[in-house]
C-alpha cells in the first residue's frame, strides 16, 4: 500500500455497535472517531464492560454489525477485502491464542492464511533471531505450545504479529496476566515498532505509563481525551 505521509495510518470516524445483553440490545459504541498517526501509541483505558474490546474488534473488522467510516492511510476499509484489511491492521487478544503443535508451527501461523499465499515464510534462522531478541532465547523452535508459560505465550503471540509488518497493532491488555519482566519485554517491542513507523492502538483496564503519545477514556460508548 503507497504510503501517504499526510494522513493518519488509521482513520475511524462514527464507529457505533449495538450488542445484546441481559437487559436487551444496548449501544456500546456511539459514534466514536479516532486517528492514530504513524509512530503514535494511543491508551484507552475505562471499566470492564465499556466497550474497549469490542472497539479494537470493529476497528479489525471483526465485528459485524458495526457501522462507521474506516480507512488505512487515506484508503477507504471499502477498498480492501476484511483479509487484507486485518493483515494491515492486527489485534492480539488478552488471552493469546496459541494452536496445538510447536512453537515454529505457531509462528508460521500468518503464511498458511491465503492472504500471504504469494509470500515466502520466513526461515528458521530469522525465526530464531526474533525469538531472541524478545528475550526467549531458552525457547525452542521444536518446543511444543502446552509447555510454554503465560508470559512465553504473550511475546510469542505478539512476535507472530510483528513479523507479518503490520501497519496498525491493537494490543488489547497486554500486559494484564504478565509478570513485571515479560510485561516490560512486550512494552519494549510496541515501543520499537512505533518508532519503525507504526501505530499502535493499547486497551488498558485503568493503567496507562510514559509510553503513550496520547491518552483516552471509553464511558458511554464514547472516546475522551485524558491528560493523563
Amino acid at each position: 500500500m503507497t504510503e501517504n505521509p499526510n494522513v493518519p495510518v488509521l482513520c475511524a470516524t462514527g464507529v457505533s455497535a449495538i450488542v445484546a445483553g441481559d437487559a436487551g440490545d444496548f449501544r456500546v459504541l456511539d459514534g466514536v472517531s479516532l486517528e492514530v498517526d504513524a509512530g503514535e501509541i494511543v491508551d484507552i483505558t475505562g471499566s470492564s464492560g465499556c466497550g474497549k474490546t469490542t472497539l479494537l474488534r470493529a476497528l479489525a473488522r471483526l465485528l459485524p454489525g458495526a457501522v462507521g467510516t474506516l480507512s488505512l492511510r487515506g484508503v477507504s476499509a471499502h477498498d480492501l477485502t476484511p483479509q487484507a484489511w486485518r493483515a494491515a491492521v492486527a489485534l492480539l487478544p488478552q488471552k493469546p491464542t496459541m494452536v496445538a503443535g510447536t512453537v515454529r508451527e505457531n509462528l508460521l501461523l500468518p503464511w498458511t492464511l491465503k492472504v500471504r499465499a504469494q509470500q515466502s515464510a520466513p526461515e528458521d534462522a530469522v525465526l530464531r533471531a526474533a525469538l531472541d531478541g524478545l528475550h526467549l532465547s531458552d525457547v525452542s523452535l521444536e518446543r511444543d505450545t502446552d509447555r510454554l508459560s503465560v508470559g512465553q505465550q504473550a511475546r510469542i503471540a505478539l512476535l507472530r504479529i510483528l513479523m507479518t509488518n503490520p501497519s496498525v497493532l491493537m494490543l488489547d491488555e497486554p500486559d494484564a496476566n504478565l509478570d513485571d519482566a515479560s510485561a516490560a519485554q512486550v512494552t519494549q517491542a510496541t515501543s520499537q515498532f512505533a518508532s519503525a513507523g507504526g501505530a499502535v492502538i493499547r486497551v488498558r483496564h485503568q493503567r496507562t505509563d510514559a509510553l503513550a503519545s496520547r491518552r483516552f477514556s471509553m464511558c458511554g460508548g464514547q472516546l475522551t481525551e485524558t491528560t493523563s
